[in-house]
């Protein structure tokens, strides 16, 4: 077994993995890495399963010391990393001998990074999964949905001697600014003639109130014209409608139902870059029809075979 000592973390430090499956209807929400394309690349540097726990680390203020030499991966934001003051960047992985820190500092591109160790980190899984969600006190390394704390201590019992990267043309680009892709949804027919342009054709602000339930996106207020509403189930990456006009992208610790209608939800692939977005970013929104999403996302996850 091997061993990290944590030197320092924030309330924004989490153990996550893919999330849970088949518990929503026990009021259980998903939970997970808020990136799932960036936790996917970092285990996948390390010869892991894609969906194995991982440290998401968001904004920086998390450090490490090595208590043995080991091999770990970073994939996502660049949040300063470093090793003993030396500057790594992302996407690849690395070598950290006994007794160096590994801090992270800052955002210097996106917000989240995703640090992997072989085998993944050891943690009890609670409902089929390790992944933290605070609200609900389930997962992490005591499964009581606690934050990493500085002094814990994370685990490992894999072995990995694959120092690589991830090839230029497969990292996602944190710099784009290509439109976020929307399912439309069912209600989306009865929004005013003028908020379904205004919707697709305006930038739309990230807000700070942000967590892991999700961004509102600050613009021209959107009209609903339908019944209210009766709650019903969201999945992931849904963009809720309040009665203020102010869509809401719901993300992993979504609630699991609700009653505000929904302009449809947002690809996996186009949350993986909203969750890399910085408060005060603009973004813009795309209509896609399900089997364009699909096909995409098919494509997406046979590069992890390339």
């Amino acid at each position: 077994m091997s061993r990290l000592t944590i030197a320092a973390s924030t309330p924004l430090c989490l153990l996550q993995d893919a999330g849970r499956f088949g518990v929503r209807h026990l009021g259980v929400t998903q939970g997970g890495a808020a990136d799932g394309c960036s936790m996917s690349w970092a285990n996948w540097l390390l010869g892991n399963g894609l969906d194995l726990p991982v440290i998401e680390i968001t904004l920086g203020g998390f450090a490490v010391v090595a208590e043995e030499d080991c091999l770990l991966a970073l994939a996502g934001a660049d949040l300063g990393a470093q090793i003993d003051g030396q500057p790594l960047a992302p996407w690849r992985s690395f070598k950290l001998s006994k007794g160096q820190t590994l801090k992270f500092t800052q955002p210097l591109l996106g917000a989240r990074a995703y640090l992997a160790a072989p085998a993944g980190f050891d943690a009890p899984k609670v409902l089929g999964s390790s992944a933290t969600v605070v609200r609900e006190e389930l997962g992490g390394l005591d499964g009581m949905g606690l934050p990493l704390i500085k002094g814990s201590t994370l685990s490992y019992r894999g072995e990995s001697r694959r120092v690589r990267e991830v090839p230029l043309a497969l990292r996602p680009d944190l710099k784009s600014n290509v439109p976020l892709d929307l399912v439309l949804g069912a209600q989306i027919g009865q929004f005013s003639g003028q908020s379904l342009f205004d919707v697709f054709n305006s930038a739309w602000t990230l807000d700070s109130r942000a967590d892991r339930m999700g961004i509102r996106l600050l613009g021209k207020a959107l009209a609903y014209q339908g019944q209210p509403m009766i709650s019903e189930g969201i999945p992931l990456g849904a963009v809720q409608v309040p009665p203020d006009g102010q869509p809401i992208v719901l993300l992993n610790d979504r609630q699991t139902i609700g009653g505000y209608p929904r302009l449809g939800a947002l690809t996996p692939l186009a949350l993986a870059r909203l969750a890399q977005c910085l408060p005060g970013a603009q973004v813009r929104l795309r209509p896609v029809v399900q089997d364009v999403a699909h096909r995409e996302h098919i494509e997406y996850l046979q590069r992890f075979s390339e």
